[in-house]
């Protein structure tokens, strides 16, 4: 019921109590008057909240934030001394939340340091809602945006709010670890400034479009909400990152590597691409590279076939490994999509037959790419074919079937080696004991480090950008997105991340594996016949 009452307050704000009624308008101090600054804060606004005004002020000396300083604001009435009834602390990154209880109109602030003032700006359009200051030393004041929608308050003993948008249902071999590591993850992160990260129930994006928007739906209905660890396959990830993205949430994928969902990696925007979409996984444009390098130069193979069931992760891959094959010299004599959930292969493998290629590449999941290599390699034509998957069929189920003997498998690194996740302090090692003794055996997929590390990105990049007063917890998801976009140089357990503009945040690093020995069914004990870095 109080977010629900928080819900309507917030809507209330949003719609009616706008800086200038101008959104991302920019507005110097010395422009306007109180006609023009904006409208009277709602009844139903006042009743609720005794702050009329939530400010994010930002002090700075020549470009570099200034930590520390006192920040006092005043109501500005002509014939009257300033009376600073208002005031906050600078946090590391300059900034100050302040909340003001007083009408719509112009103010006047100032900021101080060791007991001297360093700073004072007058004419600053103050309105009911949210509004983002600019404080530059020896400069004007500016009002650079406002936007409640972008605002999330959180009380005093309420919880941090993030979701989980996994499989668990389907391709349950990367939903299932992807949801554990993710439990770990918030437990070694612990409270931000005070407040318990709750991460409620979790949420089946069933690995397909129709799960992807029903749970970006079902989260973004909770205004609490402030990011997303997930999906775990691109089909989903298509139609829920356009629902999270309007929204003004974040959403970091595991394990989604589609290059529809970010970019073409020489700085052009993908279809799907929307705002807010983040991923620690590689771009399959890498992968795509990698395995035809390997075939080509490595196998000597020259004749290829490639198999999709449909999806933006396996149709993608197919076609950039046709287009990297192609480029160096090879062929791609067949190409074939099945059904999702197609069991029997016999159409297709006839059509492949009739092309002789040297190998297949098929980067299906376990439901269809199980059945497809047993029944290729019980193809009298297909039975010397080199057979090479991808990382959805990196997994325990997969690697425990005879017919997985003799396959390459491309996909992240899986022995993480000695890495450290610089936030938690957690080793590989460690977190994997963590792992084990709160679920039982080994993660059977190497993507659960991956979704460890994403919720612990999301987590440092809220714990950044969160600001306290007057007993709250402010966070700006606009500004969160800005600070996932800056990431660089993250120590991570699968190394090191780094962000571009349009969310690949991955290491760009694969490696292909041999499945020799059907006694080895944990993906990070494969050997590696092959490593790719770009």
């Amino acid at each position: 019921m109080v977010r629900h009452i928080r819900s309507i307050v917030v809507i209330a704000l949003a719609a009616g109590l706008m800086w200038n009624c101008g959104g991302e308008r920019v507005t110097q101090s010395e422009v306007g008057t109180d006609e023009q600054i904006g409208r009277p804060l709602s009844k139903l606004a006042v009743a609720h909240h005794a702050a009329q005004a939530v400010v994010m002020a930002t002090v700075h000396r020549d470009g570099a934030p200034v930590s520390g300083a006192t920040i006092e604001i005043s109501r500005s009435i002509s014939g009257q001394a300033p009376a600073y009834q208002w005031s906050g602390t600078t946090a590391d990154n300059g900034q100050a939340w302040v909340e003001i209880s007083s009408g719509n109109g112009y103010y006047q602030a100032r900021a101080s340091q060791d007991g001297s003032e360093i700073g004072s700006w007058s004419s600053i359009p103050i309105n009911a809602g949210y509004g983002v200051i600019d404080l530059p030393i020896g400069g004007q004041a500016q009002v650079t945006r406002s936007s409640m929608e972008a605002l999330v308050m959180i009380d005093e003993g309420e919880a941090v709010q993030i979701r989980s948008l996994l499989s668990h249902t389907i391709a349950t071999s990367l939903g299932v670890p992807s949801r554990n590591a993710v439990e770990l993850a918030v437990q070694d992160f612990g409270m931000i400034h005070g407040h318990e990260v709750e991460l409620d129930e979790p949420i089946d994006g069933r690995c397909g479009p129709d799960g992807g928007r029903m749970g970006a739906e079902q989260i973004v209905a909770d205004p609490q909400v402030l990011g997303v660890i997930g999906t775990n396959c691109s089909g989903a990830a298509v139609a829920a990152s356009p629902v999270i993205s309007a929204a003004g949430l974040v959403m970091i994928s595991p394990s989604n590597t589609s290059p529809a969902l970010t970019s073409d990696l020489a700085g052009n925007a993908s279809p799907n691409y929307h705002p807010g979409y983040f991923r620690v996984a590689v771009n399959d444009l890498y992968q795509a590279n990698a395995v035809a390098d390997f075939a080509y130069n490595e196998l000597g193979l020259r004749r290829m076939a490639a198999l999709n069931d449909g999806d933006p992760y396996t149709m993608g891959l197919t076609i950039a490994f046709g287009n990297a094959f192609s480029a160096i010299g090879g062929e791609v004599v067949a190409t074939a999509t099945i059904e999702k959930g197609q069991t029997d292969m016999t159409a297709v493998l006839t059509e492949f037959a009739a092309a002789t290629p040297d190998g297949i590449f098929f980067p299906l999941f376990d439901i269809e790419g199980i059945p497809f290599a047993r029944q290729a390699r019980e193809h009298a034509s297909l039975k010397d074919a080199t057979l090479i998957t991808g990382a959805a069929l990196l997994d325990s189920k997969f690697l425990a079937t005879p017919q997985s003997e003799g396959v390459y498998a491309a996909g992240p690194e899986a022995d993480l080696g000695s890495n450290v996740n610089a936030v938690t302090g957690k080793s590989v090692d460690e977190a994997l004991a963590a792992y084990e003794t709160a679920y039982g055996g080994f993660p059977i997929t190497p993507y659960w480090a991956h979704s460890y590390d994403a919720t612990v990105l999301l987590l440092n990049a809220i714990e950044i950008v969160a600001g306290e007063a007057g007993g709250k917890l402010y966070v700006d998801r606009a500004a969160l997105r800005r600070q996932l976009h800056a990431t660089s140089g993250f120590q991570a357990l699968i190394g090191t991340l780094s962000c571009d503009e349009f969310g690949d945040c991955g290491t760009g690093r694969i490696n292909i594996y041999h499945h020799t020995d059907l006694n080895i069914t944990d993906p990070a004990q494969l050997p590696v016949v092959y490593r790719f870095s770009p």
